[in-house]
């Protein structure tokens, strides 16, 4: 068994004993009123969110500047990201391509991923560039809300410093909740915590949980995506995972807006994730207001994931690229491509062949890494899996591969 929570989340007794003394969801109080139709899937442009406008669509945009010596380069990532967001749509150019997901009026949550602190998380710089992307639309700082899931996590990568003045950030679980199944906090800020209202239900409880208590078959959306933004832009990162094979887009959705994710692999024999990310995702209102994903691959994470700690320097690689769609499958397909690729250049087994009852079974955390949530979530419509068209279906992978210089 991992000796931390694989999804990212903290360890119950390192969530104790880290949250207790941190003030509750600093700065959100100065946020702008609740944007029409931000509770109505409905009410966002039917042209976006999940697939979106460019289903298959997926452009790698490379450029070695973006970090060298471990040092990353702001000007280097922003026109990279302008070159990525420009292939994406079509558009002449950057500010023309913000525009067709954003104008004035909107309320835009930025969600980062923290969890391969210190060495692989959503880097602030990509976080500014958007945030300079976003202004460009027409949309105001105050209307621009920077969050992760666990506020505590968000704090310790340091993310918090580089939120520029104006701009809001916060989690959606402020405080301490080894349960994952709290809903509200005492004095928290309104937009904290989890929407009673809007959730996932399965059949699936935590290793030891009450079977009788309806609770644990839940997953609440965070009050953040259900009553505040209207639309998302998310920022996972190129990393391997111990029980979903890959954490690229689809599991930055499915376990970074919702509680209660430790129950999709709470032991070694219990991996649920090919069920548990999909019928997250699944839900019409991430569905609708995820309308644009930016994979963080300035640095990537091979073997040892959803973690880059110091200790696992080996296992991290400056891979310098950002992937730019609106479709998380065919996203997550070309991330896993470029991560086996990488474990086959190391002299590593595919993710989808290790575990406890697979390959490298002695550093392996689950009984086998379930990558498949990527081909189930297509079976959903979430997006776009294969490479070629097949009978019945019409749209395959465009994975476009742009070089920055």
């Amino acid at each position: 068994m991992p000796k931390h929570d694989p999804c990212g989340g903290l360890g119950r007794r390192q969530f104790l004993a880290g949250a207790a003394g941190l003030p509750v969801l600093a700065g959100l109080h100065a946020s702008a009123q609740e944007p029409k139709g931000a509770r109505d899937p409905r009410a966002v442009d039917g042209k976006l969110g999940v697939p979106g406008p460019y289903p298959g669509r997926v452009v790698e945009a490379r450029n070695p500047a973006m970090i060298r010596d471990g040092v990353k380069d702001r000007e280097a990532i922003a026109k990279t990201l302008g070159a990525a967001m420009t292939n994406l749509t079509g558009a002449d150019d950057a500010v023309e391509a913000w525009r067709s997901f954003f104008e004035p009026g909107d309320v835009v949550g930025i969600k980062m991923n923290p969890v391969g602190n210190p060495l692989a998380n959503s880097s602030s710089e990509l976080m500014l560039a958007v945030i300079d992307g976003l202004k460009a639309a027409g949309v105001k700082t105050k209307d621009m809300i920077v969050f992760e899931r666990y506020r505590e996590e968000f704090v310790n990568a340091g993310m918090h410093k580089a939120v520029p003045d104006g701009v809001l950030w916060g989690g959606l679980t402020p405080e301490a909740d080894p349960s994952q199944l709290r809903l509200t906090w005492s004095g928290s800020d309104p937009v904290a915590g989890y929407d009673p209202d809007e959730y996932m239900e399965m059949n699936l409880v935590h290793h030891g949980a009450d079977p009788k208590d309806d609770r644990n078959f839940r997953s609440h959306l965070g009050l953040l995506v259900t009553r505040r933004v209207n639309k998302l832009v998310m920022l996972p990162v190129l990393k391997d995972h111990g029980s979903a094979g890959v954490t690229g887009a689809l599991k930055n959705m499915s376990h970074g807006l919702v509680n209660n994710v430790a129950r999709s692999h709470s032991t070694p024999q219990t991996n649920a994730c090919n069920q548990f990310i999909p019928q997250v995702v699944s839900h019409p209102i991430i569905r609708k207001k995820s309308v644009l994903q930016i994979l963080d691959g300035i640095r990537g994470v091979y073997q040892n994931g959803p973690f880059a700690h110091e200790k696992d320097a080996a296992w991290t690689w400056d891979y310098n690229a950002l992937l730019v769609a609106t479709d998380p499958v065919a996203l997550d397909h070309v991330e896993w491509d470029i991560v086996d690729a990488k474990r086959k250049e190391m002299g590593l087994a595919p993710v989808g062949a290790v575990g406890q009852l697979g390959q490298d079974a002695d550093r392996e955390g689950f009984d086998i890494r379930q990558p498949q949530h990527i081909p189930l979530a297509a079976n959903l419509g979430l997006g776009i899996f294969d490479y070629k068209s097949t009978q019945g279906r019409k749209f395959q992978i465009d994975h476009r591969v742009v070089k920055v210089s």
